[in-house]
């Protein structure tokens, strides 16, 4: 496949987007504080090195959506990706049953919004998906026993593309 100018040319979110601590929405050792962390891959399977993710906990936490430091919960958080693609955030729980998680990458004329969940419950988006497909959407839990830790990759298109949502 040939690479497109918006490939090349840009634009490149993670250069000048990112700001200290954009991707811990709760400090070190807060109570009940999760770790999301996955990995961006293109159509080949390649992780994306330059991508941005942007996190919503679906409430603006107690020390609204953008400051940071104070102890509290923020409502939003924001990651870029390393060169091999990966991104974490610490995070408190969402307010319902799934992270809001928007992706903006090269290749991307828009960007692209998904959810999280954490655990596979009855939702009307996920009750009318293919196993498949559905399977897109729940994070992993890496520690069964603590379940404080969670794997979500995001494949941007090909075989197991992920679910994105339209508004």
């Amino acid at each position: 496949m040939t690479i497109t100018p918006s490939q090349t040319v840009g634009p490149f979110f993670a250069h000048a987007l990112p700001y200290p601590h954009d991707w811990e929405l709760v400090p070190p050792g807060h109570p009940g504080a999760i770790t999301l962390e996955g990995r961006v891959l293109d159509g080949a399977g390649d992780p994306v090195p330059d991508a941005l993710l942007e996190l919503w906990l679906g409430r603006t936490g107690d020390r609204g959506a953008l400051r940071r430091g104070d102890g509290g919960v923020s409502g939003f958080g924001r990651c870029a990706t390393a060169p091999d693609g990966t991104y974490r955030f610490r995070t408190a729980p969402p307010a319902g049953p799934y992270l809001s998680l928007q992706i903006f990458a090269r290749g991307l004329l828009r960007s692209v919004l998904t959810r999280v969940y954490l655990a596979d419950v009855p939702d009307p988006l996920l009750d009318g998906l293919d196993p498949a497909r559905r399977a897109t959407l729940l994070a992993t839990p890496l520690d069964t026993r603590s379940g404080d830790a969670y794997q979500f990759d995001v494949r941007l298109q090909g075989e197991g593309e992920t679910v994105f949502l339209d508004f």
